[in-house]
Order: structure tokens, then C-alpha cells, then sequence
């Protein structure tokens, strides 16, 4: 176990990968490992990359990383990508590195594709563990894309410092740019895919959503007003620019000690989430238990309602 601390710390690829699948199958050694590797973590700049399928949000990281290396060689990436899981089979394609091959071999780029295993809230369960270990491990980036599922993905605004909410013209009517949920957690806006028509129609719609969300703080010039940046990420046009705002963010979030308040925020929420993990495996003992069964039995029978049970067990 301490040489696969180390090993990690010394960036060995090898160690890495295997501690974030123990970490993933939630294995008391890849437990044991993060519980030493955590005071190392808390430097690296998480970045939530979301929106709905077909937005071209794996494209888009993929040229905001070569532009992120073009503008400093030395960085560290890492990329957490997450794929759906089939509700019948329990598998995932996990297919992003096909869209992002060009940076896939790049001895500074780490990517690692999760299924997300039912969980809800476009993240897999373990996305906190990983990020952390990533973070640990001396990565100065860690993107995280969601699963394409729509306004419900604002589960990532708990885990990530500066999210990027992805749209594009043509996947619906323009509300579907303008739902609430997903857009009151951008701090960019990307509408990729800006040389396909309707573009306009799109960036007014965002343009009107903004406007009416921070009427409000509009006198408050402290406050970071969330930029809409045009990208056509097949060409990696708009990405430079892209990369720029998300430095920009970053200091923005230092100066305004936003930063720290969005760590904590994430710390609490990771240590809920570990609470309700460790309460449900609580819960699925006790269910093996015969009274517990017969209770549940009676239910089925409809000869107890499930609330009396409830206060039963």
C-alpha cells in the first residue's frame, strides 16, 4: 500500500490507473490509499464540462486541451469522463477517447472514462474519489464532463470550481438553451457548433435567460457576470479564447475568495455523499435480516403500508 502511494505521488501511470479502480469498485486498500494521499490534494483547478447529448462537449475538451498545452507545455491535464450506464445490461461504450485521441497519447494528458452505474446527476458515484486521487497526484487541470442528460446534470456544481455549460443550435426549440437548472450553474456558457444555422436565435435566447437571472446583481461589478463564448470545436476555433476564460475564472475565484468557499462547499458534499453511501450498505445488511423480510413481505401482501413499515424497521 505505501509503495502505491508513492508510486502515485511520483506520477507512475500504471499506480495511478489501478488506484482509481479501487477506488471506483470502493476497495478498503484504494480507501486506505486516499486517506494518506488527501492532504496532498486541493491545488488542481476542477473544471465541469456539461450540457446536454450532441452539444459536442468530448470534442470540445478534447481542443480545449490542445490549447491549454499550447499556452503552457509544463501543465498537468486530466480528464474524467463519464458515460452512461445501460439500466439492462450494467454496461457502458465508455467511447470518449475516440473523440479524443489527438490528446489521449500526450504524456501530460491523463484520461479516464467511468461509467456512471446508475448514478444520477450526470457523475458516477466515485467522480469525487477520483478527482481527488488526480488532484493528489500533481494534475494542475481536471476537466470532468457529465453524461449528456440535460438540465437535471447540476450535481456538478458541487464538485467543480469553474463549470461549463455547453449548448448548441439545432438540438431542440431554444428553450431547450434556456432551462434553468443547468444554466444557473454556468460560469461560461460554450455555444459550440457556431457555424451551424440558428446560431443567433440560440445566443439570444442565452443572452435573454443571463440578462433576466442577474438583473439583480447588476450594481455588484465584483461579481462574475458568465461570459458566452462561440466555438466550433472540430476546428478548435473559439478555444483559445476559451482557455483564456477559464484562467481568468480561476483568478477570479482567488481574488474573491470564491475559491475556498466552493472547496468547502465541496468537501461537505463529498462527505454527505460518502454518509449516504455508508447508511445505504448499513440499510442492505439489515435487510438480510428474517424480520426485516417478513415486514417486507407484508407490504407486498398489502397488509402493511410501506410507511408504517417504514417506522417498523
Amino acid at each position: 500500500m505505501q509503495a502505491l502511494e508513492q508510486a502515485v505521488l511520483e506520477g507512475n501511470r500504471r499506480a495511478l490507473a489501478r488506484l482509481i479502480t479501487l477506488v471506483e469498485n470502493e476497495d478498503t486498500e484504494g480507501r486506505a490509499v486516499l486517506d494518506v494521499l488527501f492532504p496532498h490534494s486541493g491545488k488542481a483547478h476542477l473544471v465541469g464540462v456539461t450540457g446536454a447529448s450532441g452539444a459536442g462537449k468530448s470534442t470540445l475538451v478534447n481542443s480545449l486541451v490542445k490549447e491549454v498545452l499550447t499556452r503552457n507545455p509544463e501543465k498537468k491535464v486530466a480528464v474524467i469522463a463519464v458515460d452512461p450506464t445501460s439500466p439492462f445490461s450494467g454496461g457502458a461504450v465508455l467511447g470518449d477517447r475516440i473523440r479524443m485521441r489527438e490528446i489521449a497519447e500526450a504524456p501530460q494528458v491523463f484520461i479516464r472514462s467511468m461509467a456512471s452505474r446508475g448514478a444520477l446527476g450526470g457523475l458516477a458515484r466515485a467522480t469525487q474519489g477520483v478527482a481527488l486521487v488526480l488532484d493528489a497526484a500533481g494534475f494542475d487541470l481536471i476537466l470532468i464532463e457529465t453524461v449528456g442528460a440535460g438540465q437535471s446534470e447540476v450535481e456538478i456544481a458541487s464538485l467543480a470550481h469553474s463549470v461549463l455549460v455547453v449548448e448548441a443550435p439545432g438540438l431542440g426549440d431554444d428553450i431547450q438553451a434556456a432551462k434553468a437548472g443547468i444554466l444557473e450553474i454556468a460560469d461560461i456558457l460554450v455555444l459550440n457548433k457556431a457555424d451551424r444555422a440558428g446560431v443567433e436565435a440560440t445566443e439570444m435566447a442565452l443572452h435573454t435567460m443571463l440578462s433576466l437571472g442577474y438583473a439583480m446583481a447588476e450594481d455588484d461589478e465584483k461579481q462574475w457576470a458568465p461570459p458566452i463564448l462561440k466555438t466550433v470545436a472540430t476546428e478548435g476555433e473559439g478555444c483559445m479564447r476559451l482557455a483564456g476564460m477559464l484562467e481568468e475564472h480561476a483568478i477570479y475565484l482567488h481574488q474573491s475568495g470564491e475559491w475556498e468557499q466552493r472547496d468547502e462547499k465541496r468537501m461537505q458534499h463529498l462527505v454527505q455523499a460518502l454518509f449516504e453511501q455508508q447508511r445505504s450498505r448499513d440499510w442492505q445488511q439489515m435487510l438480510e435480516k428474517a424480520k426485516t423480510r417478513e415486514i417486507l413481505r407484508q407490504v407486498t401482501r398489502r397488509e402493511l403500508s410501506p410507511y408504517r413499515a417504514v417506522e417498523r424497521l
